[in-house]
């Protein structure tokens, strides 16, 4: 898997007084499908017809536009600091370039791709399957493409192939994010939670497990 990295600044002008969570690096995984506001009893009703969602191999092209997702994620919060535009952009290339570092060295065998609706790309999905557990990394929507049943679609992909492998299928959630719920909807569980990050897991049945 290549690893995706780009260019910036490495020291963009900071105002004085910002909040030390600006300024390390955010390598937890980005988990976002559903927007903060969404009622999921009617989130998804505006839903992709499932044929139209498809994924590709992350390429070498892709760079711009996956800095563009991650960018996506840390909208609100750079809403909050006097910055001007180059350093946000600067502060943002060095967040993305960290938490590529991160899954690249936590998770050198996961898959990294790019998703597809209706041949338009519209978020990234990076999973790692690992002997004895299926684990998403990452899975981002971009705004716009956030609440039409493709983040549903895709992780009903991998609950079939988790059930079909007999393995768990786990991801982290922030506490604060909205998809906590989602992922709460589809039969997920708690197994563990550290400061705010809270490791989802969903059991295959029994039945379905391979001996």
């Amino acid at each position: 898997m290549r690893q995706c990295s780009i260019a910036f600044p490495r020291n963009p002008t900071r105002p004085e007084r910002i909040p030390r969570t600006f300024i390390d690096a955010k390598v937890v995984p980005s988990i976002y499908v559903v927007h903060r506001h969404a009622n999921l009893k009617s989130a998804e009703v505006n839903s992709q017809p499932t044929s139209s969602v498809t994924l590709r191999p992350v390429g070498p092209a892709d760079e711009a536009f996956l800095l563009n997702v991650y960018a996506s994620t840390r909208a609100d919060e750079l809403a909050l600091v006097p910055w001007t535009d180059e350093q946000r952009l600067a502060f943002v290339g060095m967040q993305f370039n960290a938490q590529q570092e991160h899954y690249q060295k936590t998770y050198p065998e996961a898959d990294h791709d790019v998703i597809l609706s209706a041949g338009r790309p519209v978020g990234r999905l990076y999973i790692a399957r690992k002997e004895h557990e299926i684990r998403i990394i990452d899975i981002t929507l971009l705004p716009q493409e956030r609440n039409a049943g493709v983040g549903s679609y895709l992780i009903g992909e991998l609950l079939d192939e988790a059930a079909r492998a007999g393995k768990p299928l786990r991801v982290y959630v922030e506490s604060f994010n909205p998809s906590l719920r989602l992922f709460e909807r589809l039969g997920f569980y708690r197994t563990e939670e550290v400061g705010m990050h809270i490791l989802m897991q969903w059991d295959p049945p029994r039945d379905e497990r391979i001996q």
